[in-house]
């Protein structure tokens, strides 16, 4: 069965095309030995400053657990991974480490899911604070595929620190997510400062 990947980047400029931002994406590729290339599509800056960087790649398989030696190669859920950031400041090395996100279930068989904690365990771009990511859902539809595929979803990923990850392990995502609301955090912002939950 080919690809679904056309159709991601097709469904994904439909979206962002509905918010305005209809330029043709900046594309960066990512490879890393023994998995297939990633693309990071980024979509804006829209009007408030925010860009939108997209995984592709990440859906062209469903997610499965590689020691299952009966995976269905075709049926499973399908994900790509979507940040938002306020282009304040170069952030050289983000591509990168989005793209190691993508790739997390083809190299350690996770499957993407919101509210899963990934820690990269070094700086997601260059000098950043931030050492992981907190998935949830997006505002991106999903993408039916053809049957028997499952469809293609797109999880958020928020830049969480190190002290904010643990904060996540202890007491779950949505109690971090509440800290960033009582605190007024401004989660787009790439220089803001960690959150302290209580």
């Amino acid at each position: 069965m080919s690809s679904p990947l056309g159709q991601v980047r097709e469904h994904l400029r439909g979206h962002f095309a509905g918010a305005g931002l209809d330029a043709e994406p900046d594309a960066a590729s990512v490879t890393f030995l023994g998995v297939e290339r990633m693309e990071i599509l980024r979509f804006g800056p829209s009007p408030d400053g925010v860009a939108h960087y997209v995984s592709l790649g990440c859906s062209r398989h469903p997610m499965t657990d590689p020691s299952d030696l009966a995976a269905d190669p075709v049926r499973g859920p399908r994900a790509e991974v979507v940040m938002s950031l306020r282009v304040t400041a170069p952030s050289p090395g983000l591509a990168r480490s989005l793209a190691v996100v993508a790739a997390t279930p083809a190299v350690e068989g996770v499957v993407l899911v919101a509210d899963a904690l990934i820690d990269l365990s070094g700086p997601l771009w260059d000098s950043a604070p931030f050492t992981a990511v907190l998935l949830g859902s997006s505002d991106i539809a999903d993408l039916p595929l053809a049957a028997p595929m499952d469809p293609v979803g797109f999880l958020s990923a928020v830049p969480i620190t190190a002290t904010e990850a643990a904060w996540v392990r202890l007491k779950g995502s949505e109690a971090m997510r509440e800290a960033w609301r009582s605190d007024g955090v401004d989660i787009f912002d790439p220089a803001r400062r960690a959150c302290q939950p209580q």
